[in-house]
């Protein structure tokens, strides 16, 4: 069977990773990608990671200012077309979307652009570092190492964001032009692919205002001690394990592994965690951490990996993670023999389609290798399209699509969030008592962390271990398009919600698992959480810096604080990582769904998706540049990429290329100008004290007025940014939903903006808010319904916190 997106025509105007990233998936799923690069190539060309997202495309090098009608010719035959021009760039260029449209009407235009289309910030450069700083995430990090002001938010995950906030988009335009026949602008950002990994501060700042007093803003969240859950531990060869077991049973399978739970026996330590005095829970952390030196970091894994329920995972560099046995087992790396550099050895694609699978064949062109290109014939009308009938996008391309969702915690479940901004109408099927999510934070957060990734849903409460609620759910199923969830492998087969049983009762129904390990590996039965993949595929110990870990501990203090920094760095942004290619691989599945009417399985791991985050190091090659390491104090990864301490406050200091660095002297240090190649360590010291004679503020005034990416790093915490700064009201980044419990506050905007808006996205939902309603749509009546709650098949919450 052809793949979901063969013989679509993808023009890629876009420079460097994020678009390149993109386009590459809709290339490993089928797409034809023509790149255009100005003479010379793509100036990103020279980025260690370029043999892996130039992969699958041809390249025409092209000067559109002397060849301008090569290039519309190439427009008006493109399905898509993709853009990383900032607006005022796009504008002067010609190729805004009116500009394109004006070639071809029925053509998806993607637009990828650091602070979106409008507002004060949507000409500052679009760096990764720029826009993390500018959000207020660098704050997020304030305190994991031992000193004042923000920290370098190493891991791109904006750019991820991004990256798959436009393969969404672009899919779901596609869909939608098959109904209307027409194109339209599809907008994502930097900015926008970082809302994702803000998990509370949004809702928080909002209630803290409203009631501070109930709702004390919190910047920090877990900035202290690890939980006994999810800790760091040392080993006797100085080697260090994450361990990340979230729940009770996970906890006590790794306390029996490491032959511990005689301690249970002690009176400090009866009952549940939750119980312990905070005196106990620092005695058993130290039990834990001693014991845990008692072996080699492989003679535990061994240990774990036989018991089978212990999540736990080394420390280890991306640039090592290339040569996970996991990965490899499951299919998630592939070598592509280049013609320059022999043999790459790179990631795989970001899922598994049993039916229409990728194909990955093709190595990187070199530049202008399809010189003369022109689209090849098809043998029938273009992809997903239709006649213009008078009807025009709605901003909701997903509506009328139903995807049932049987997911916990975080990253699944904010993955089919982003369905449902996209118009999907997602019921999410909860256990008994809700998803175990919904009770964690204690105290006046409990519940708050569940309106993020249950945003925009139905909600309806079952059990599905008894046969009465398997029956409900198989009603359901017959109605739906799609189930996405995040068991285990067995678990839903023993649920009534299999692949093999889903599609018998709805032939052609997408089924989607995302896991940690991926189906085909080892691991397919370890459990899995966010701090493993973090730890594993190499982004925890690049947010962590060089200083990390320590040669050596010697005291348990020490180890303490070691392992307190390696989880300050390991924060929950695997699990948004993994969130965002679970809706990526939803939606092919849902466009080879409509082109082909076929369903699938559908495989997603949380390896994987972390990889796609670290891609700039995750590939191996002769002569592959190193990964510029944050520096031990955590300020950046190099001088002219790095946080410096202003006169007053904190800026980041962006200027990657000869032209922002040559800006950056003419304005700020004339002497500096033939600085950039000397001494890195002089160089940062000449620079620390430009910055520290004018406050923040002055210094992004100055700067970005001259193209220079420089921000303040410390004017808000990513809270306050995203609730009051004029540039996100500007653009609509947090519109106004009405929750059920909370009332009416701002929520978190979508990934990516389509044709038309919207200004209805939904809150997030109570436990079972809808499970009446939903009961009754299939044709239960009241008293059957209130059966059904009196012998606890179906549930919901109360709208007052008990």
């Amino acid at each position: 069977m052809p793949a979901p997106l063969a013989d679509t025509r993808i023009l890629d105007l876009s420079t460097g990773s994020v678009g390149g990233i993109a386009t590459m998936i809709l290339a490993d799923f089928g797409a034809e990608v023509v790149k255009v690069e100005p003479p010379g190539g793509d100036p990103w060309r020279s980025a260690a990671a370029a043999p892996m997202w130039l992969r699958g495309k041809r390249s025409v090098e092209l000067d559109i200012s002397t060849e301008r009608e090569r290039l519309d010719d190439l427009i008006r035959e493109a399905d898509v077309v993709v853009s990383t021009d900032s607006p005022a760039q796009a504008r002067s260029r010609g190729l805004s979307y009116d500009d394109v449209r004006a070639l071809n009407d029925s053509v998806i235009f993607c637009s990828i652009t650091g602070f979106g289309p409008n507002g004060p910030y949507a000409e500052y450069p679009a760096y990764d570092g720029v826009v993390s700083a500018k959000s207020g995430r660098m704050m997020a990090f304030a305190g994991q190492r031992l000193r004042e002001g923000p920290g370098f938010a190493a891991v791109p995950v904006g750019s991820h964001g991004a990256s798959q906030g436009a393969v969404q988009g672009i899919l779901a335009a596609l869909l939608e032009r098959e109904r209307c026949g027409r194109g339209q602008i599809v907008e994502t950002s930097l900015l926008q692919g970082l809302m994702p990994f803000d998990l509370l501060q949004l809702l928080l700042t909002q209630l803290s205002e409203r009631d501070p007093e109930t709702y004390p803003q919190l910047f920090n969240i877990g900035g202290g001690m690890p939980t006994l859950n999810y800790h760091p531990v040392m080993t006797r060869d100085g080697g260090w394990i994450q361990l990340g077991n979230l729940l009770e049973h996970l906890f006590y399978a790794f306390m029996d592994a490491a032959d511990l739970t005689l301690l249970f026996a002690e009176e400090q330590w009866q009952g549940s965690q939750a119980e312990w005095t905070p005196e106990a829970v620092e005695a058993m952390r130290d039990r834990i951490l001693e014991r845990m030196q008692d072996k080699t970091s492989e003679e535990w894994m061994e240990i774990f990996r036989a018991q089978g329920n212990v999540a736990a995972e080394p420390f280890t560099p991306t640039h090592d993670a290339v040569d996970n046995l996991d990965m490899a087992a499951n299919g998630d790396v592939v070598t592509l023999d280049d013609s320059v550099l022999g043999p790459v050895k790179q990631l795989g694609p970001i899922a598994h389609l049993r039916e229409t699978p990728a194909e990955i064949s093709r190595p990187a062109p070199a530049v202008g290798e399809a010189n003369g290109f022109s689209w090849r014939l098809r043998n029938g009308a273009a992809p997903l399209t239709t006649a213009p009938n008078g009807a025009v996008p709605t901003g909701k391309p997903l509506d009328g699509v139903t995807i049932l969702e049987f997911a916990t915690i975080i990253a699944t479940p904010i993955g089919v969030s982003m369905l449902a901004d996209l118009g999907a109408r997602v019921i999410k099927v909860e256990p008994i008592g809700g998803d175990p999510f919904r009770e964690m934070g204690g105290g006046p957060l409990r519940g708050l962390l569940a309106s993020k990734t249950n945003a925009a849903k139905e909600s309806i409460c079952i059990d599905l271990k008894l046969e009465a609620g398997q029956a409900i759910v198989a009603e359901l199923i017959t109605q739906a398009d799609a189930i996405v969830h995040n068991y285990r492998p067995g678990v839903p087969e023993r649920l009534g919600i299999g692949y093999e049983t889903a599609s018998a009762l709805r032939p052609g129904i997408v089924w989607v698992s995302a896991n940690g390990y991926g189906p085909d590996s080892p691991g397919a039965r370890r459990p899995s959480a966010h701090p493993i993949p973090g730890a594993v595929m190499g982004g925890a110990l690049y947010q962590a810096g060089s200083a990390m870990p320590p040669a050596g501990c010697e005291t348990i203090e020490e180890i303490r604080e070691a392992s307190r920094q390696l989880m300050r760095a390991n924060e929950a942004n695997p699990d948004p990582n993994t969130g965002v290619l679970v809706a990526s691989a939803t939606l092919l599945g849902l466009v080879a769904q409509r082109r082909y009417g076929v369903g699938q399985e559908i495989y997603v791991n949380m390896l994987t998706a972390n990889a796609y985050a670290n891609s700039d190091d995750f590939l191996h090659y002769n002569g592959k540049p190193p990964r510029r390491q944050v520096d031990g104090e955590l300020h950046g990864t190099a001088p002219w990429y790095r946080l410096y301490e202003s006169a007053e406050g904190w800026v980041f200091f962006a200027a990657l290329t000869d032209a922002e660095w040559s800006a950056f002297c003419t304005e700020a240090a004339p002497e500096l100008s033939a600085a950039r190649d000397g001494d890195e360590a002089v160089l940062t010291k000449q620079l620390a004290n430009v910055f520290s004679q004018r406050p923040a503020p002055e210094w992004e005034r100055c700067l970005t007025a001259v193209g220079v990416g420089c921000v303040q790093a410390d004017a808000a915490g990513s809270g306050e940014f995203f609730t009051h700064d004029p540039h996100v009201l500007q653009n609509g980044f947090n519109p106004i939903a009405n929750h059920r419990r909370l009332g009416e506050i701002r929520r978190w905007g979508p990934l990516t903006k389509l044709s038309g808006g919207r200004d209805d996205y939904g809150p997030g939902v109570l436990a079972g808010q809808e499970t009446d309603e939903i009961l009754a749509e299939i044709g239960r009546a009241p008293e059957d319904i209130e059966r059904l709650r009196s012998e606890g098949i179906v549930w919901s919450e109360p709208v007052e916190l008990q």
